[in-house]
């Protein structure tokens, strides 16, 4: 198809230097330059491709430069067995959607039209190899007019898998709740339309899932989807008909507008337009100065935004904290209390895929969600080694396989709170290694023993066993885990700095670890600094009230005296409560000691009178970020740092007691978010300085907060340091299986 030769003639026409190859994984390069030719060759890779060339699959991340003097064409890798990836499910290609579009082709308005270059993938199959047979299109045989294409090597749909017509293929229909059919093929599309325009909300079965979708400028619609999903503030998801309307309601950049329009379809997280010529409801993301947005990515979303042309809400098919659902059937019980009606298809989904989610961070794609479009792609590995099963985290959980020398992340799960999540969990757990026909010698889990995923690989192991296998299980603390799966995805070894923040994870000396400087390497670390740390009166409680973590800090620095610091008619208590969190904190009554990064930007968002309860996870962090402005500088803030035991800590005091002060003086919210943000800044450069190590990993669900992560990259890049943060890989606890997999290939590489 001439890819290598025109990515060749595009580097040298941007004057980049590097190179193009082929080998068993796909097609790889690197191009080296100016930040803005780069990013223009990431542009125009896509949009210029040869005639006959299209991209399956795109990823771009950024590596430290090397001494490349020109571009260059290596010669193929052909060494080693052939990987047998599993492609991510492909939103739909510009040929098959002119098909679509067209009255006088043979699949004009079919919501299932794909080819070998789009359509589902990941979502469909059963078994390798990639044939019909072991796909959940089985079902369906191929008309002689399908059956031509599919034998045809000049057809674009040449042993394409999914090909179908509506001769032969699935077909959609609207349900009532109760399951009955209100219509059929495309009037089912249209009745759907109208129920949506009429302020309905409809249950579409999509690719890999349900969306729950429904009017975005329908005040009284959104409402009602919130109150029954019971989903209270947490944004909604948009899906918008085209690119230029949602440049009409955001301010899409070009790298975004990439992403939007890239073969992964994902949800594009961008800011506000400033004044947007339409209308969406406030209930859609109060309160919030970013959208999550996404276009259409599978021919029936096209047929439905073609007709529709406004932006939807089109939120995930479950009620709050459940995994999507898939089965029609499953949706008539699960979703009968949110839907009106139901626009569901017969062709069967394999496995949950939820729609990912990314931002821009420092110049570069960040995943925040990685599922459709993303997973299963493999992240590479150093070298091959034992087979390992990871199960992730309690919280966004996603599971991973090594087998060989690559890793393979699974699509989202979710938090592990319901019985459905941890079904759903389970059942990833033995899908992935099945699906790649591996038998795991190593299973890596987290070192918390409660939670759900450690405790599934409990279960693993016992059946393992019982088949005459026992494989060795691994627990991996949770920071290191986050420490590691950043240096997993961009492939380092050696020792690396880690600055692991994020809420809660279980610590070996039984505090609750959270705001952690780790000395890593894939062998083992060793903790040089950390967050001071406070009690959490009510534990876990602490999450949902940040009012909590808020007097937990008071309790630090003023002990019993706190309660006369705070004021409880600010938080909503009494005072017999404030008394009664004291005594819990004084007796050490479920109110475990915490370093967390995230339950101290909840302190300080409690205490500067930004929330006091969350209605959703990490909000009151989100809105100290959000009350930043550019024209108000930062107040002064500083950490104190001290070494006790060759371990240092920074101390936050100091900066408590400031921001206290300028509460009660009125100095505005935006000074001092800013000034909380620079001393948090200040001290991950600080301690990367006293502790000397030029690589330093940035992990953990803080650095999905955008000032944060920018403003510490750029100031250890001035430092003299190379930091490092996620970019295909999230950095909040969907990353942490990947982690757990490079520590568990680190520790037991021998084992056969």
């Amino acid at each position: 198809m001439g890819f290598r030769p025109y990515v060749y003639r595009l580097a040298a026409d941007l004057g980049l230097v590097g190179w193009v190859v082929n080998t068993p994984h796909g097609a790889l390069a690197e191009a080296q330059g100016p930040r803005d030719r780069v990013e223009s060759f990431v542009l125009r890779v896509q949009a210029e491709l040869p005639p006959l060339a299209s991209i399956q699959s795109m990823e771009v991340t950024h590596v430290d430069p090397k001494d490349d003097g020109s571009f260059e064409i290596r010669e193929s890798v052909s060494a080693g067995a052939r990987a047998a990836h599993i492609v991510p499910d492909i939103a739909t290609c510009s040929e098959c959607l002119a098909d679509i579009r067209d009255a006088a082709n043979r699949r004009y308005r079919y919501p299932f039209t794909n080819c070998t270059n789009c359509g589902p993938r990941f979502s469909i199959i059963l078994a390798l190899p990639y044939d019909r047979v072991g796909t959940t299109m089985a079902g369906f045989g191929m008309c002689s007019a399908c059956q031509a294409e599919y034998d045809d090597p000049r057809n674009r749909r040449f042993h394409a898998q999914p090909n179908a017509c509506p001769a032969c293929g699935p077909h959609v229909e609207l349900w009532d709740r109760d399951g009955a059919v209100l219509a059929a093929h495309d009037h089912a599309i249209a009745n759907g339309v109208t129920a949506i325009m009429d302020g309905c909300i409809v249950a579409v079965k999509g690719l890999g899932g349900f969306h729950l979708v429904a009017d975005a400028a329908n005040d009284r619609a959104v409402a009602n989807l919130r109150h029954r999903k019971r989903r209270e503030e947490k944004p909604l998801a948009l899906m918008c008909p085209t690119i230029g309307l949602a440049q009409e309601l955001c301010s899409v950049s070009s790298m975004e507008a990439r992403a939007l329009l890239g073969p992964e379809r994902p949800i594009v997280i961008m800011h506000r337009a400033e004044a947007p010529r339409i209308r969406i409801s406030d209930l859609v993301a109060p309160g919030n100065p970013q959208l999550g947005m996404m276009l259409p990515y599978t021919p029936l979303h096209h047929l439905l935004m073609d007709e529709l042309r406004r932006p939807i809400i089109a939120t995930s098919g479950n009620v709050s904290d459940e995994p999507i659902c898939t089965d029609e059937r499953e949706a008539l019980v699960r979703l009968s209390g949110i839907a009106d009606l139901l626009l569901v298809h017969n062709r069967p989904i394999a496995r949950h895929v939820d729609d990912s989610v990314l931002r821009l961070s420092t110049g570069k794609e960040q995943v925040l969600r990685r599922a459709r479009g993303y997973a299963p792609l493999p992240v590479p590995l150093p070298a091959a080694g034992a087979v390992v099963v990871a199960t992730g985290a309690h919280l966004k959980n996603a599971v991973a396989l090594a087998v060989d020398g690559s890793a393979y992340v699974s699509q989202h799960i979710g938090d592990l709170d319901t019985r459905l999540a941890r079904t759903a969990h389970a059942r990833t757990v033995r899908d992935l290694p099945q699906l790649y026909e591996a038998q795991p010698t190593l299973l890596a889990e987290d070192m918390h023993p409660d939670y759900a995923s450690t405790q599934e690989a409990a279960r693993l192991a016992t059946e393992l066993a019982r088949d005459g296998r026992e494989p060795q299980r691994l627990p991996v603390q949770h920071h290191y885990a986050h420490v590691l799966s950043c240096m997993a995805e961009h492939g380092l070894t050696g020792d690396v700095l880690g600055v692991a923040w994020d809420g809660t994870g279980f610590g070996p000396d039984g505090t609750v670890w959270g705001g952690e400087w780790l000395v890593a390497n894939q062998v083992g670390y060793r903790r040089v600094g950390h967050l001071r740390v406070f009690p959490l009166p009510g534990g876990d409680a602490a999450v949902r009230e940040p009012r909590r973590s808020a007097i937990g800090a008071l309790y630090g620095c003023f002990a019993a005296a706190c309660a006369g610091v705070v004021r409880a008619s600010d938080c909503g208590w009494t005072g017999d409560d404030v008394a009664t969190l004291v005594r819990m904190m004084d007796a050490g009554a479920n109110c475990p000691l915490t370093s967390s990064a995230g339950r101290l930007f909840d302190a300080v968002a409690s205490l500067a009178g930004v929330r006091h309860v969350n209605r959703f996870e990490g909000q009151a962090a989100m809105e100290l970020e959000w009350a930043m402005r550019a024209d108000i500088g930062p107040a002064a803030y500083n950490f104190e740092m001290r070494e006790s035991e060759g371990v240092y800590i920074a101390d936050w005091e100091p900066m408590l007691r400031r921001i206290l002060e300028d509460v009660g003086a009125g100095v505005p919210l935006a000074a001092i978010s800013r000034g909380f943000h620079e001393a948090l800044v200040d001290g991950i450069v600080t301690m990367a300085v006293a502790v000397g190590i030029p690589r330093v990993a940035l992990s953990g669900g803080c650095f999905q907060n955008r000032y944060l992560a920018e403003r510490a990259e750029s100031c250890l890049r001035d430092a003299g340091f190379r930091p490092y943060s996620h970019q295909r890989v999230p950095p909040n606890d969907g990353g942490i299986a990947l982690g757990q997999v490079y520590a568990a290939r680190g520790r037991y590489s021998e084992v056969p």
